[in-house]
C-alpha cells in the first residue's frame, strides 16, 4: 500500500509542478489564461514526464501488486484442492 501512495502521491505533485509551469509561461506571454487548456496541457505534460521520471516508483508498485496477486491466486488453487479432495 506504501508503493501506491507514494507513486500516487508523486503522480499528483507532477501534475501540479506542470499546471504551474504551464499556466506561469502562458500567463507571461499572453495575459489570459483558459483554465481548461492550461490543466489539459498539464494532465498530457505530467502524463509523458511521469511515464520517464517515476518509473522506479512504477516498477516498486507493480512488483507489490504482482506480489499481492500471486498469494491470492495460491490461495484460490489450494481451496479448489481442498474441495476437489473432499
Amino acid at each position: 500500500m506504501k508503493e501506491f501512495w507514494i507513486y500516487t502521491l508523486m503522480r499528483l505533485g507532477l501534475f501540479i509542478g506542470s499546471f504551474v509551469v504551464v499556466t506561469t509561461v502562458w500567463y507571461l506571454i499572453t495575459q489570459d489564461v483558459p483554465v481548461i487548456w492550461a490543466v489539459a496541457i498539464a494532465f498530457l505534460v505530467s502524463g509523458v514526464a511521469s511515464f520517464y521520471l517515476l518509473e522506479r516508483q512504477r516498477e516498486k508498485f507493480a512488483v507489490k501488486v504482482e506480489g499481492r496477486a500471486a498469494k491470492v491466486t495460491q490461495k484460490l488453487e489450494e481451496q479448489r484442492a481442498k474441495e476437489d479432495v473432499d
